[in-house]
């Protein structure tokens, strides 16, 4: 699942011993990745609360909607709902919806963004971006007419496409400049992926999920994965190193996530899978 919504700039200590701890690389070339199909739901609750945050709970869920080929591109509809225990009957209820279309080779995008913060009026952001070598230019409708330019990044799927890719390869990091519209739609990330040993499929998790008692993935390789987020515009000014936030989860190689954590610094929300079902792909001609 790409983010709710993946740097240079890590500490090079830190960078020579996950490249020491590298597995390595198989002989064979791995084959192409294969999408599934699916819908799945989420429970979100609170796993930690960190320094001087009084969060006393979270609750809510996430729908992903996620279908598509490399022939007519990749569809995904995703929504999180999550309501905040700030402590004093102080409460934030949040409501994210999106809807986006990526080319199959990652040339196209386009993105419709819709939040809710109480009862405050709706956020909107829409455009579309389209790439020509390693430039992509963006077009937003909302929240303001603009077009600009963007050097060197990825799009979402193809961002899910490369890690599990990499991970197929041996690798344990992964770094990335991804755009998927979110923050306004004018907003770059720079990403480091920490990637982790192969699990297989047959191998129970020590928490079992709707992906888990499954039977499609029980054939299937899953790894460890850790993407931060840190922002590119931000960190080229200052060399700020501190993510914005950052995501854990067990990726299979079909592109199905388990096993939620989403990281935002102050807190962190765990998202178990409640359901998942699998849709069926038209073959590509």
């Amino acid at each position: 699942m790409r983010r709710a919504h993946w740097i240079s700039a890590a500490c090079p200590l830190a960078l020579t011993l996950l490249l020491s701890a590298a597995w390595p690389a198989p002989a064979a070339a791995a084959p192409n990745v294969s999408f599934l199909a699916h819908q799945a739901v989420y429970d979100l609750s609170l796993k930690t609360s960190r320094g001087k945050t009084s969060i006393n709970g979270a609750r809510g869920r996430i729908l992903y909607n996620f279908s598509g080929s490399t022939c007519e591109g990749y569809s995904t509809e995703f929504r999180q709902v999550s309501r905040i225990d700030a402590g004093e009957n102080r409460t934030m209820l949040s409501d994210l919806r999106s809807t986006s279309w990526e080319d199959g080779e990652g040339k196209s995008y386009r993105f419709k963004i819709e939040t809710r913060t109480n009862e405050a009026e709706p956020v909107f952001v829409d455009g579309a971006a389209e790439r020509s070598g390693k430039t992509i230019t963006v077009k937003l409708k909302q929240p303001k007419a603009k077009t600009f330019t963007i050097e060197d990044a990825v799009f979402p799927t193809e961002q899910v496409k490369l890690i599990i890719e990499a991970a197929r390869a041996g690798k344990s990091l992964l770094e990335l400049a991804v755009y998927d519209g979110s923050d306004g739609g004018e907003k770059v990330y720079s990403t480091l992926t920490v990637i982790g040993q192969p699990i297989p499929g047959s191998k129970e998790p020590a928490t079992p999920d709707a992906a888990s008692r499954n039977e499609t993935f029980k054939s299937l390789t899953r790894w460890p994965v850790t993407v931060s987020y840190y922002d590119r515009a931000a960190q080229s000014r200052s060399g700020e190193q501190t993510p914005v936030y950052a995501m854990s989860f067990e990726l299979y190689e079909d592109g199905v996530s388990r096993a939620l954590v989403l990281d935002y610094n102050d807190f962190v929300i765990a998202g178990a899978m409640d359901r998942i079902d699998i849709k069926s792909t038209k073959p590509c001609k």
